[in-house]
C-alpha cells in the first residue's frame, strides 16, 4: 500500500470513528468501563462511622490518635487494545476484510478513550508479539495507532492468544480495561485468559465473516489456509461437507463462549458487512 493510500484510509477511519465513538457511548462511557480503581488520596482523623479497615496504623501510632486512609476514584483509565494481526483476518466475503473491521472498531474505542482523557495502548500480535505501543493520550497518538493498524505488515501469520495475554499482563501493572479483538482461531489460551481476566477488566470482541458460518454450494473450490499457507480442494456441492463445515464452526464458537462465560468475561460477536454499532451498544449496556 502506498503512502497516499494509507493517508486517505487514516483520514476516512478517523472521521468515521470520531462520529461512531460519540454515537456508541453518549454519556455511558464511564459506566461501561469498569477498569477504574480507588487510589490513595490522603489521611485524616478517624470519624464516627468510618470503616476501621481503612485505619492507617502507622500514622495512628505516631500521632497517638486514630487516622484513616482516604481513597478516591482514579480519574484516569488505561485502555489497552489487543489486536489480532494473523493471516486468518485477511478474509472477507462482504464489503470488508475482518482486519478492516478490527481496525475500525479499534479506532472507535481509541477515540472514545481519548475523548474522556484516558490513555490508550496497543499490542499487535500473531503467533508472536508484533508491536507494542505504550499507553498515551492525545489525538496525534490515536492517529499513530490508526496508521499502524492500516499500514503495519506483521512477520507472523499464525495466532497465539495466550502469548498476547501473557505479554499484556506483564507490561500492564495497573488495572486497565482491555479489548481483545480477534477471530479467536486458537485453542490453548485458557490459563492466560483466566490470569488476565483476574487482573484486568477484559472484554472480547469476536470478529467473524458470514462465510465462516456456512459454506455455499460452489462446486470444487480451492481453499487456502491464510495462516499455514496450505491449499486444499473442497467439493462444496456435497451436503455432507457443508454440514461438517458448519458444525465445526459452531463447535468452536460454543467452546469459546463457554470459556468466556466461565471466567465472567464480557464479549460479543461482530460480523463483517454488518453495522458493528448495535452489538457494541448492546454490550456496553449489559456492562453498565
Amino acid at each position: 500500500m502506498q503512502e497516499s493510500d494509507i493517508i486517505r484510509q487514516v483520514r476516512r477511519i478517523e472521521i468515521r470513528a470520531r462520529g461512531l465513538s460519540q454515537q456508541m457511548f453518549s454519556g455511558e462511557y464511564h459506566s461501561a468501563f469498569k477498569g477504574r480503581g480507588m487510589a490513595f488520596s490522603e489521611v485524616r482523623e478517624y470519624q464516627y462511622g468510618d470503616d476501621v479497615r481503612n485505619i492507617d496504623w502507622n500514622v495512628t501510632a505516631r500521632l497517638n490518635h486514630p487516622y484513616v486512609k482516604v481513597f478516591e476514584e482514579e480519574r484516569e483509565l488505561t485502555v489497552m487494545l489487543l489486536i489480532d494481526m494473523s493471516g486468518s483476518n485477511l478474509f472477507g466475503t462482504t464489503s470488508q476484510y475482518k482486519s478492516e473491521l478490527i481496525a475500525e472498531i479499534a479506532a472507535t474505542l481509541a477515540f472514545s478513550a481519548i475523548h474522556n482523557n484516558d490513555k490508550v495502548g496497543v499490542i499487535m500480535y500473531t503467533d508472536r508479539i508484533e508491536k507494542f505501543i505504550p499507553p498515551k493520550k492525545g489525538s496525534s497518538h490515536i492517529l499513530r495507532i490508526i496508521r499502524e493498524l492500516i499500514g503495519f505488515k506483521p512477520v507472523g501469520r499464525g495466532t497465539d492468544i495466550a502469548q498476547a495475554l501473557q505479554y499484556f499482563t506483564n507490561v500492564t501493572k495497573k488495572r486497565s480495561t482491555a479489548f481483545l479483538l480477534s477471530d479467536m482461531y486458537d485453542d490453548d489460551y485458557e490459563n492466560a485468559l483466566k490470569i488476565a481476566a483476574g487482573k484486568h477488566d477484559l472484554v472480547v470482541l469476536n470478529i467473524d465473516d458470514p462465510r465462516e458460518h456456512e459454506l455455499p454450494p460452489m462446486g470444487l473450490v480451492a481453499f487456502e489456509d491464510m495462516e499455514s499457507g496450505v491449499i486444499k480442494w473442497v467439493d462444496t456441492s456435497s451436503t455432507a461437507v457443508r454440514e461438517q463445515y458448519s458444525k465445526h464452526f459452531r463447535t468452536q464458537s460454543e467452546r469459546n463462549n463457554q470459556l468466556l462465560h466461565k471466567y465472567g468475561i464480557d464479549h460479543t460477536t461482530i460480523t463483517t458487512g454488518e453495522d458493528f454499532v448495535k452489538p457494541m451498544i448492546s454490550l456496553f449496556k449489559r456492562r453498565s
